[in-house]
């Protein structure tokens, strides 16, 4: 098969979102127009063939980033797992060490700033209130929040049903602020922005499901929130399986980027506990 037209069906049917989709796109496109150039096929693709890719990547002066080479690494695997099986995919370890970096979180008193500044009774300001509430105190992704249907939320059980990465499907806390904002928006704030019978919990000044694009508008960096969610739930005692179940993470090795807060944490006790400290 071509290398377009296997990207192509990929793009279409690997089961990707809409992010996902994007990216990947243009990191295939990109190595399809490496192997033509190179005359190499796609079926041709092996452990030699990627860590040539890998090496050319990272040399010269529009090299890219340990974490933009591992993203297309990822890419071209799942292509080749989607197009050719599992067997397929060279099982070697290419992709350069990424630097540690931690999970910039604001502070409670940051987040409580961040919501003060949506102020007002508009339908505009109650809905983005309740969605920073539900941001920070959900932990949810700004595609899960806008993702919400009227169904998702259950105020007598005080949950969330979220559809997150991959189809997969957890149930959050919601909790007592959150809830608070989240009626008082869909009671005096919703009514106003439907149009018709959408079932979108966030809704735009038309009507329609709210954007993620919208979300990033109303605050620059949002998966902030997301991480303060995390943290602080960690600081507070909360088991890190416990915070991966919360946060959607498949695996556990992706929610112990917290661990170092648990570090802290735990220094503190023993600092105030321990005689020989």
């Amino acid at each position: 098969m071509r290398p377009v037209a296997a990207i192509d069906r990929f793009l279409e049917h690997g089961g990707l979102s809409v992010a996902t989709r994007r990216a990947y796109g243009s990191d295939l496109r990109a190595f399809s127009s490496w192997l033509d150039d190179r005359g190499r096929t796609l079926d041709g693709v092996d452990a030699r063939v990627l860590s040539d890719y890998v090496g050319e990547l990272g040399r010269g002066r529009n090299r890219l980033s340990a974490s933009s080479i591992s993203r297309r690494l990822a890419a071209i695997r799942s292509l080749l797992r989607f197009t050719y099986g599992a067997a397929a995919v060279p099982d070697v370890a290419l992709a350069p060490r990424r630097p540690r970096r931690l999970p910039d979180a604001p502070t409670a008193a940051e987040i409580e700033e961040l919501v003060e500044l949506v102020e007002g009774d508009s339908p505009l300001a109650l809905r983005n209130r309740a969605l920073l509430e539900l941001l920070y105190s959900a932990g949810l992704r700004s595609a899960e929040a806008v993702a919400l249907d009227l169904a998702d939320v259950d105020f007598e059980r005080e949950a969330l049903h979220v559809l997150g990465k991959g189809g997969k499907e957890r149930v959050v806390p919601l909790g007592e602020e959150a809830a608070h904002q989240l009626s008082r928006y869909l009671r005096d704030g919703r009514p106003a922005l439907a149009r018709g019978a959408a079932d979108a919990v966030f809704l735009s000044a038309h009507g329609r499901r709210l954007e993620t694009s919208t979300v990033r508008r109303l605050v620059r960096h949002p998966h902030r929130l997301r991480h303060a969610f995390a943290t602080h739930l960690l600081e507070g005692g909360a088991d890190l399986r416990v915070i991966q179940e919360l946060l959607g993470h498949s695996s556990l090795s992706t929610t112990q980027v917290y661990s170092h807060v648990d570090a802290r944490r735990l220094r503190r006790v023993y600092d105030r506990s321990h005689p020989r400290s």
